[in-house]
């Protein structure tokens, strides 16, 4: 398996799939076995955005999104929550769970669900905590629709802690009691440049930053864990490319 945009992730116009593009993406993916596919939202939308031209856009990027994975068989889209820019939570939740549920309403494909990803606590984002992410879910029409990407630096950053094998037991633990395990559909895994609860959104190297190698043996041995699919959104410089993390995965998993 493995992430992918469907269009330019740095700008709002985008070209309408053609027939043939499609035909060989479909042709593609099913003769390399490439299962499931998962596609991430471009950076610009802001589905929790109170400036309402920047909002409108997002909503209509993010129903366009679930349209083209629709068409390419892709079943899942990774969205990211938002900030509210400073207007408060409560105006970022009405805002993302309308924007979500609008979306929805526009595609009618069951086939391809939503996964909400949890962030790393910057100032004025959206879904840092479980207990955010819930009161989103909740607020959505068509509930089983939606999933989850836990994204294991954002969850540091945010204040999870992924050090040992307890730590990652009880922060897992947590997640199934709140937002219920099942939901689960893929895992980011990063390391955190930022210490535990910095707020700071910042990959790194697998076992090279805070969480460590300790902590990544826990998270890919563990029952919740090991059986989904894993996707790599770390550096690429002078240290270690994503083949080094790759082999890394892997020899802690062993």
């Amino acid at each position: 398996m493995f992430q992918m945009f469907t269009r330019n992730p740095r700008g709002w116009k985008f070209k309408k799939l053609n027939s043939e593009e499609v035909r060989q993406f479909r042709q593609k993916a099913a003769s390399y076995g490439l299962a499931p596919i998962v596609t991430h939202m471009p950076y610009l939308p802001n589905l929790s955005s109170p400036r309402k031209v920047i909002y409108n856009q997002s909503v209509r990027s993010l129903s366009a999104e679930m349209g083209r994975c629709a068409e390419l068989g892709i079943p899942y889209i990774v969205t990211h929550l938002g900030s509210h820019l400073g207007k408060g939570a409560d105006i970022g939740l009405k805002n993302i769970v309308s924007a979500i549920n609008i979306a929805l309403s526009q595609n009618d494909s069951s086939a391809v669900m939503l996964l909400l990803e949890n962030t790393a606590g910057t100032k004025n984002s959206m879904g840092s905590s479980f207990e955010d992410i819930r009161r989103i879910l909740d607020r959505i029409k068509q509930n089983n629709r939606i999933g989850l990407c836990f994204d294991t630096a954002h969850a540091f950053a945010a204040g999870y802690d992924l050090r040992t094998s307890e730590s990652v037991n009880e922060t897992l633990l947590n997640f199934d009691k709140v937002l219920g395990i099942e939901r689960l559909k893929v895992i980011h895994l990063n390391d955190s440049k930022g210490e535990l609860g910095s707020g700071r959104d910042r990959h790194e190297h697998i076992g090279l930053g805070h969480i460590g190698e300790v902590g990544f043996r826990a998270i890919v041995k563990h029952q919740f864990i090991r059986d989904r699919p894993l996707i790599l959104e770390t550096p690429i410089d002078n240290r270690r490319d994503e083949l080094g993390n790759l082999r890394r995965v892997r020899e802690l998993a062993q």
